[in-house]
C-alpha cells in the first residue's frame, strides 16, 4: 500500500466514525416512535464475540418482556469509539448502553481496581461467588456518581500474556518487555510487578502495534486473543491467568432515569437473562479458542502460577491498610 492509499483509508475510516456519531446524535440516545422505545448500544468487540451474541440476546429478550414496546440497535467494532470515549457519550446521554472492561472503570469509580489486582480470586467459582454478592452489587453501583448506571457483569474469564517472540514462562521472561496494558493504571502496576513494561495501547491500534514492534505482547482473554486475530503476530500464549476482569454493561444514568419503571424493569429482567445465557456462550468458546489457536500453530503454555503469585506479593502487600486491602481480604474470606 503506497502513502496515498494509506491516507485516504484512515481518512475513509474517520469519516465512517463521524458518520456514525453524527447519526447516533440525531436519533439521540433513544427514540420513541409510537409505542417502540430504541435503545443504542455501542461495543468495540468483534460480532462473533461471545458478549456480543449476549448482547443481540439481551435484545430478544427486551422485546419478549415489553411486547415490542422497547428493541436495541447495536453498534460493535468500534463503529462509536474506544471503550472511554463511549463512557463519555453515555455520561452526557447521547447512547443509551456500552460493554467495558472493569479495568478503565476504575478512573470513573476507584474501587473498581480491584480487578485488576492479579491472583485475588481462587478460580471461576470464587469470582462469580463475589460478582453475585453485595459486595459486587456495591462495586456495580458505585459507577452511579459518574453518570452511570451498571446493569451486570459478563464473564469475561482470565487475561494471560501473549507475546511475539519469545514465550512467557516464569516471570523473568517479561522483563524487558514492553506489554500492552488496559488503560487502568493498576493493571500497569501489575505488569510492573511482574517485571513487564506496560503500556497502554487502545485495542482497535493492537494489532498494528502488536506487528510494528510498538509492544512486544499484550494480555487477555482466549477468545479476544483468538477473535482478534492477535495469533498471527504473536505466536506464544502463556496460561498464567493472572487478573480475572469482567465486562461490565453499563447504561446512562439519564437514559435509565428517563425510562419508567416498567421499562426499567424489562431492561432489569433482560439483562439478567443475557448473563446467564453469555456465560453458558463463554465456558465453550474458551475451550473452542484454544483449541483452533493450536491448530494455528501458537505455542500455548501452561506454566507453574506460584513463581507469578510470589512475584506480585509485594504488590498486594502495598494496599494493607486501605479501602482496597479490606476489598481484597473481604474477597480472599470468600
Amino acid at each position: 500500500m503506497n502513502g496515498m492509499d494509506s491516507i485516504m483509508q484512515c481518512f475513509s475510516k474517520f469519516m465512517v466514525l463521524v458518520m456514525s456519531v453524527f447519526t447516533l446524535f440525531a436519533c439521540s440516545q433513544h427514540e420513541s416512535s409510537g409505542e417502540i422505545t430504541v435503545l443504542r448500544l455501542g461495543h468495540t468487540l468483534d460480532t462473533q464475540h461471545s458478549v456480543h451474541k449476549a448482547m443481540e440476546f439481551l435484545g430478544e429478550r427486551l422485546e419478549y418482556y415489553s411486547d415490542g414496546k422497547m428493541t436495541v440497535i447495536i453498534y460493535p467494532g468500534s463503529q462509536l469509539g474506544t471503550e472511554r470515549e463511549m463512557i463519555e457519550l453515555l455520561q452526557i446521554g447521547s447512547l443509551a448502553m456500552t460493554k467495558v472492561s472493569a479495568s478503565p472503570l476504575e478512573g470513573f469509580s476507584p474501587d473498581m481496581k480491584i480487578f485488576s489486582i492479579p491472583y485475588i480470586f481462587k478460580n471461576n467459582e470464587h469470582f462469580w461467588r463475589v460478582l453475585n454478592s453485595e459486595l459486587g452489587s456495591d462495586l456495580l453501583s458505585g459507577v452511579e456518581d459518574f453518570r452511570l448506571k451498571g446493569l451486570g457483569y459478563y464473564d469475561a474469564g482470565s487475561r494471560s500474556f501473549y507475546s511475539n517472540d519469545r514465550p512467557i514462562k516464569t516471570p523473568s521472561d517479561l522483563k524487558g518487555m514492553k506489554i500492552r496494558v488496559l488503560n487502568s493504571p493498576t493493571a500497569v502496576a501489575t505488569v510492573r510487578a511482574l517485571g513487564g513494561a506496560a503500556t497502554p495501547v487502545s485495542w482497535g491500534e493492537l494489532y498494528t502495534a502488536l506487528q510494528q514492534g510498538v509492544v512486544d505482547g499484550a494480555e487477555n482473554n482466549p477468545p479476544s486473543y483468538h477473535l482478534s486475530r492477535h495469533y498471527e503476530i504473536a505466536r506464544y500464549y502463556s496460561l498464567d491467568e493472572h487478573t480475572s476482569v469482567p465486562d461490565v454493561m453499563l447504561c446512562s444514568l439519564p437514559v435509565w432515569e428517563s425510562l419508567n419503571s416498567q421499562q426499567q424493569e424489562w431492561l432489569t429482567k433482560a439483562m439478567q437473562d443475557s448473563v446467564q445465557f453469555q456465560r453458558q456462550l463463554w465456558t465453550t468458546s474458551t475451550a473452542e479458542s484454544l483449541a483452533q489457536v493450536e491448530a494455528e500453530g501458537v505455542t500455548v503454555i501452561r506454566p507453574d502460577k506460584q513463581p507469578f503469585v510470589d512475584a506480585v506479593k509485594p504488590f498486594h502487600d502495598s494496599f494493607t491498610g486501605t479501602h482496597i486491602g479490606e476489598l481484597i481480604t473481604q474477597i480472599k474470606a470468600m
